[in-house]
């Protein structure tokens, strides 16, 4: 990396340093993390380095990470000492985050060390779980985000939800990569069906699946796509079999580049979440014209609005989810105006250029600001914050 300028900071670039999850890591904040590095380092007057939350490890750390229990400790020391290294020469360190044990062991060292640092912080926290996390971390998040300069979420709801435990957030929204999706008139909708969430607890893709179900007993042809992985894959396909399915395709993970096949393959795009905050893979949908129908857990009510743009259903509610999808394929008068509604909605808030100036004010504002160095280092800021207590475990 090059060394910082000297030259007068009103006239050099502002460096950022984007810190989040790698495309090693599957899942949603690490391809939004690389689709927003590649488009800030289009900005005139910004200069963008990215740090992965899971750096390259040297023979050592990389014997160590096979170990149960000792990788996250060789994990988060090779991350640790890469921040030391790596946030001197920035100005700004964006931080993206999840929730619990990710929350901790990624953005907090972030963050501690760069304001100890004397660097500005923005934490970029993207995850739906963020109400039942401070509900139950309370000495460990709430100060630790409020030591960051601004908390930048994807979506208005986690404003709300942070607003309700004392903290200030922004929303500045997801964008759509025009380059990996594209848009298709669907003239009528075939019974092709796609979710392209990741296998975990809180997607509840078994409830596709169970709705898939009802769908197939009315409409024998029906076709389900299924993208994604993770650690309820055993779960997900043991449904499948158990409910006896047929036309269903299960893909695996695909890479953010080739998604835009498959929603140009479907015709309906299902989602079930029960915890969610604002999923790209919705606005991707809309993006490509395919009617959404999906659960309305957490902030998705905050991108579809029913009947207008998708339908909701209750979570957990798969014959309602059937029923929704039965429904746009009956109507195509109520079909058309949700993919014209979506579409528009793309075109008004989610594109680069809809989002791009909001991170170039949101820098600028914080360069005018001085940065506040603390006066003790990070470990017994941490320490200080939760009593002295370790941090709570995660029940999820």
């Amino acid at each position: 990396m090059p060394e910082p300028s000297r030259a007068d900071p009103a006239l050099r670039p502002i460096r950022v340093c984007l810190v989040a999850p790698s495309l090693h890591i599957l899942g949603g904040q690490a391809v939004a993390a690389q689709r927003l590095l590649e488009r800030l380092r289009e900005v005139p007057g910004l200069e963008v380095g990215f740090l992965p939350h899971d750096p390259r490890t040297n023979a050592l750390l990389r014997l160590l990470q096979r170990v149960k229990y000792v990788r996250t400790v060789a994990t988060s020391i090779a991350y640790v000492a890469s921040l030391i290294r790596a946030l001197p020469r920035y100005d700004i360190v964006h931080v993206f985050s999840a929730s619990y044990w990710s929350f901790l062991l990624a953005p907090t060292p972030a963050i501690l060390i760069g304001k100890w640092l004397g660097k500005h912080v923005v934490l970029n926290y993207r995850s739906g779980e963020a109400e039942d996390h401070l509900r139950r971390w309370p000495r460990t998040a709430i100060p630790t985000l409020h030591r960051a300069d601004a908390v930048v979420t994807p979506s208005s709801y986690l404003v709300d939800v942070f607003a309700r435990f004392g903290v200030p957030a922004e929303a500045i929204s997801n964008f759509v990569d025009p380059d990996a999706v594209r848009y298709r008139r669907r003239a009528s909708l075939r019974p092709v069906f796609l979710s392209n969430r990741n296998f975990q607890a809180l997607y509840n893709v078994p409830c596709v699946l169970r709705a898939f179900a009802v769908i197939q007993a009315r409409l024998p042809e029906a076709r389900l796509i299924v993208i994604g992985d993770g650690p309820e894959r055993a779960k997900v396909h043991e449904t499948a079999q158990s409910l006896a399915l047929r036309n269903v395709e299960f893909v695996g993970a695909v890479r953010p580049e080739e998604m835009g096949r498959w929603y140009d393959e479907a015709d309906v795009y299902l989602n079930a979440s029960d915890i969610d905050n604002m999923p790209n893979s919705i606005i991707e949908a809309f993006a490509c014209g395919l009617p959404v129908v999906t659960s309305r857990a957490g902030g998705i009510p905050y991108v579809v609005e029913h009947e207008r743009n998708g339908l909701l259903v209750d979570c957990g509610d798969h014959e309602g989810l059937a029923a929704g999808a039965l429904r746009v394929l009956d109507d195509s008068e109520l079909a058309g105006r949700l993919i014209a509604e979506g579409l528009r909605d793309v075109e008004l808030l989610y594109t680069w250029d809809a989002v791009s100036d909001r991170w170039a004010t949101l820098y600028r504002r914080l360069m005018s600001a001085p940065a506040a160095r603390p006066t003790e280092p990070p470990d017994r800021e941490v320490a200080r914050d939760t009593g002295g207590m370790l941090p709570e475990a995660s029940t999820r």
